[in-house]
């Protein structure tokens, strides 16, 4: 049985079944979208097209320069991680990236240095790496879950910093992206989640969590800015309410930090809009809204 929101969209394949504009409309009539819906959603998969292409074209000139690119995806549950990383990598060479999404530590792991098993999967010579989650899961979801003890966490917060000026003195560069999302618009992703059949999987005890503990996170999460921001690894909060909008800057943003070749032959501007990629700054602003 199709949602609301399945009904109300035009699907690949729905593209695929017209051949003309008056098909399309008639189309658009029949499943009662708003024509200016339909603009947006073409100029939307058009955009994500080229930015795309620059991807590709970012990572021939990563493989051939030995560049180690890892970027990170941290923010709250639903906030649209998992769907921007599929953007990033969608027609990349999976010869030279990877994802990273680490299960809770074993036994083992939890005996040894926390950062050791991220240490491991950082990005060799000519390689991106696309972390889902990352140490930074002891900066937030840890604490507030208490998965972890106040003297874990307080060693963590001090070793953050030197760890990744370390990693910038080795050569690699380290992109941290906050995806930030509002309470409302989180509930509404987990109501739609556990509507489709699909996605209801994606539906955790941890997510129903997220939202009784929406001030904890909060806090913990400031802190993390306040304490890991830095001038060599910045935090760049991504707003992500309008989660196709927040997949097209949070690309822009990445192509804007390298100069690759044939990159001023792009076809699409790779200049992040600011009112959506903020890099984090300390003061009472608060985001999350």
């Amino acid at each position: 049985m199709q949602t609301n929101s399945e009904k109300n969209n035009l699907s690949l394949e729905d593209f695929q079944s017209v051949s003309n504009q008056k098909d399309l409309r008639a189309l658009i009539k029949e499943k009662e979208i708003p024509f200016e819906k339909v603009c947006n959603k073409l100029q939307y998969s058009l955009e994500l097209e080229q930015l795309q292409v620059e991807m590709v074209k970012l990572q021939q000139w990563a493989s051939k320069t030995k560049q180690r690119i890892a970027i990170i995806f941290e923010g709250r549950d639903a906030a649209g991680k998992g769907g921007s990383i599929r953007r990033f990598m969608e027609h990349l060479n999976p010869r030279s990236m990877r994802l990273v999404a680490l299960n809770k530590p074993t036994e083992v792991e939890q005996g040894q240095w926390y950062f050791r098993r991220y240490i491991k999967q950082l990005p060799n010579p000519g390689e991106i790496v696309f972390f889902d989650r990352s140490w930074y899961n002891r900066a937030v979801v840890e604490p507030v879950m208490g998965f972890c003890n106040e003297a874990q966490y307080n060693q963590f917060m001090i070793h953050v910093p030197e760890f990744e000026h370390m990693l910038r003195e080795d050569g690699i560069h380290i992109i941290k992206f906050w995806f930030s999302i509002t309470k409302d618009e989180q509930q509404r992703r987990f109501q739609a989640r556990l509507e489709n059949p699909v996605k209801r999987w994606k539906f955790s005890p941890v997510d129903e969590k997220g939202q009784k503990l929406w001030d904890k996170y909060t806090h913990y999460k400031e802190q993390m800015f306040s304490k890991t921001h830095t001038s060599y690894s910045p935090w760049l909060v991504i707003k992500t309410n309008e989660k196709y909008t927040a997949r097209l800057e949070s690309l822009r943003y990445v192509l804007s930090l390298f100069n690759y070749d044939r990159k001023g032959e792009a076809n699409v501007s790779l200049l992040p809009n600011p009112n959506v990629v903020v890099r984090y700054f300390r003061s009472s602003h608060k985001f999350d809204y």
